[in-house]
């Protein structure tokens, strides 16, 4: 049977985050955040690791091209990042370059993007599409041409074929009817012109 003491350790909580800090950072830092950190009870604390230069580092909007060196913590005590934040700041660094982390979210975020990353790699290279066959290769090549040197411009497609039945005679225009060589006007005959003041016969 277990004692009060062995049911008070397996009931016990821990809290385990992630401290991140962005840019390079000094040993003599990192020795003097962990004696810090000790006010949580800490139950374990893990080496510094560090990323490679990053163009935008994660949870690190207004850095760019720094690495990242975060560490894993487990505390008997809850924390929050603005305490973090004000122990980095005592100890020298600027608070904007320190994050606390919940290490499940952290985990989470890397599956997340491991798993992006799996599903977009070779995405133009493992298409579905057949390969292309001889005349789609021809015709690739026509269009990748000059402009003026497109075998459509040259009307290099024209057909000639011959309706069954044979040829339609071509269609009567007024420019094929007879034309005359005398005006309408000239078999009018206008009525003898009447007698005026000036012209006393008319």
């Amino acid at each position: 049977m277990k004692n009060f003491q062995e049911y008070l350790a397996e009931s016990q909580r821990t809290y385990n985050y992630r401290v991140k800090i962005v840019g390079d950072v000094e040993p003599a830092f990192v020795k003097a955040l962990e004696e810090k950190l000790k006010q949580f009870d800490p139950v374990k604390v893990s080496a510094v690791k560090k990323t490679p230069i990053q163009l935008k580092p994660a949870d690190f909007p207004a850095a760019a091209n720094e690495s990242v060196s975060s560490m894993d913590c487990e505390f008997r005590y809850p924390a929050i990042e603005p305490q973090i934040q004000q122990i980095a700041q005592l100890l020298g660094l600027d608070p904007n370059r320190i994050r606390l982390l919940t290490t499940p979210y952290e985990e989470s975020v890397d599956v997340e993007r491991e798993r992006v990353e799996e599903e977009n790699k070779d995405l133009l290279t493992d298409t579905d599409y057949p390969a292309p066959n001889a005349e789609q290769k021809a015709l690739s090549k026509d269009y990748s041409a000059e402009p003026h040197d497109h075998a459509v411009l040259k009307n290099a497609y024209r057909s000639e074929f011959t309706v069954a039945g044979g040829k339609t005679p071509p269609a009567k225009t007024t420019n094929d009817l007879p034309m005359g060589t005398s005006s309408p006007m000239t078999k009018v005959k206008r009525p003898p012109r009447p007698a005026t003041g000036a012209n006393p016969r008319g």
